[in-house]
């Protein structure tokens, strides 16, 4: 017996693919993300890498936004949930242009009556070739690459929601610590003028109702501190859980918020319209997914067109008989009780659908910008007025000082001025509050700074951790 059929079968076994199982413990996952630490030997080549130099100093002294950014980038684990989404996509456009295999089959006959035939046994051997019509394969391709791209945009989406998380809850971490700040400051000088009127009350020169309004207002003062605290305590938290790390991962790790920078100058709501509907990843997600759709319908207008079959065969008689034969077949599936109807209105619809999703987006976010852009004009214009009033507090409190300085006024006096002082610099906290909430809105609505968008776009492909792979 010849070795070739066997050659054959072995060379086409080698090239298929193996099922290795790999089972996830949740035990092992669960150890390696309480492993997770922002000194990282791991950690430390990637900031280098996206910072563009070397750090000398490891582990950062001072964490800011951008390289807790990347720090986000690199530990995440919706990151790799979006990429495998992304990978998966990419899996279906090698899917969708793969040929079709043309098939064989083999149906052994028997005819004893067959005359002056030594073996009554016949064996007719059938090959199947499909040829697709109407270009389906290209139209199948053009669908799986728009759903790979739409796929791509979606990690983008994720990757930038993953850096405003990490912002929203760095600026309250801080607001909350330098709220907390001033809050002690506070309880520290109603303390002492609940001394002060401890004493006067002793020496009968002010009523009890005085000293007891202080001793509320020293009371309430204390409650504000506990709850901006606690406040602090879970804005924290909550970064650690934007970062993708356990809360012991920040034990002495200094966050760092810049409130100086990333304020963009005044903008008109047509020019950050302009820049989102250009560069944003859902709106080109969004774009690509309206593309997938109208290729489906290509597709789906185009298998109205029925494919070809070719069929040759050959009949081996084991007989004497001479009478082994070819034959060359030819099936195509008539169209007449079913054109493809229902898939092609299904892929219009879906195509409706896709457009109806895109213009809800679009005016989603021309809404979220127009909301940015006041809302910055607005929080600008509070900060400005809140320093008016911080600069008038100021001078009063210094004036007392002054006043009792010369021997003018009493330590009560000033003590309530810088009481007052305090109360402002709360107020103008929470201006600066509220305008970093609102520049956070406007980047967001535009996913704009474009070095963010960059910094995603090179760490896009693989993940940058090998540990959560």
């Amino acid at each position: 017996m010849k070795p070739w059929p066997a050659i054959f079968i072995a060379c086409l076994l080698t090239g298929c693919a193996h099922f290795e199982p790999k089972p996830l413990s949740p035990e092992k996952s669960a150890a390696q993300f309480d492993a997770r630490r922002l000194d990282d030997p791991g950690l430390k080549k990637f900031l280098a890498q996206n910072l563009g130099h070397e750090l000398t100093d490891w582990p950062l002294e001072k964490w800011d936004l951008n390289a807790l950014t990347l720090a986000a980038f690199y530990f995440h684990p919706d990151l790799e949930v979006a990429r495998a989404q992304w990978r998966v996509a990419e899996a279906g456009a090698r899917t969708a242009g793969a040929r079709r295999n043309p098939s064989v089959s083999v149906s052994p006959g028997y005819d004893s009556g067959i005359p002056g035939n030594f073996s009554p046994w016949l064996i007719p051997v059938t090959f199947d070739v499909p040829i697709e019509t109407a270009g389906k394969r290209g139209k199948r391709i053009a669908e799986a690459e728009k759903i790979s791209e739409s796929a791509r945009w979606s990690f983008v989406t994720a990757a930038w929601l993953v850096r405003s998380n990490v912002r929203g809850s760095l600026l309250d971490f801080q607001m909350a610590g330098r709220h907390a700040a001033l809050l002690q400051n506070q309880f520290a000088a109603q303390e002492e003028i609940v001394k002060l009127l401890q004493q006067r009350l002793d020496a009968g020169a002010i009523s009890r109702l005085e000293l007891t309004t202080a001793q509320i207002a020293m009371n309430k003062s204390q409650l504000d501190l506990s709850a901006a605290q606690a406040k602090r305590a879970e804005a924290h938290s909550r970064l650690a859980s934007a970062l993708g790390v356990s809360l012991a991962a920040l034990d002495g790790v200094n966050p760092e918020f810049d409130f100086s920078a990333n304020v963009p100058d005044a903008l008109t709501s047509a020019d950050a319209r302009g820049i989102a509907l250009r560069g944003r990843a859902d709106i080109l997600g969004a774009l690509a997914d309206y593309a997938a759709a109208e290729a489906d319908l290509r597709l789906q207008v185009a298998k109205q067109y029925p494919d070809l079959h070719l069929g040759p065969a050959y009949i081996w008689n084991n007989g004497s008989a001479g009478d082994s034969a070819w034959s060359l077949g030819l099936t195509l599936e008539l169209p007449i009780l079913d054109q493809n109807q229902g898939p092609i209105g299904e892929a219009e619809a879906r195509c409706r659908l896709a457009a109806a999703k895109f213009v809800a987006l679009q005016a989603q976010v021309i809404g979220a910008i127009d909301r940015g852009v006041a809302g910055l004009a607005a929080a600008r214009k509070q900060l400005q007025t809140g320093g008016a009033v911080f600069d008038a507090a100021e001078r009063q409190q210094k004036s007392v000082a002054a006043q009792v300085q010369a021997g003018a006024a009493e330590r009560l006096d000033l003590i309530s001025a810088e009481i007052e002082l305090n109360f402002v610099r709360l107020a103008q906290l929470d201006g600066e509050a509220q305008l970093q909430s609102t520049v956070g809105a406007l980047e967001d609505a535009l996913q704009s700074p474009a070095d963010v968008i960059a910094a995603i776009q090179k760490i896009s492909t693989e993940n940058p951790n090998p540990s959560s792979k």
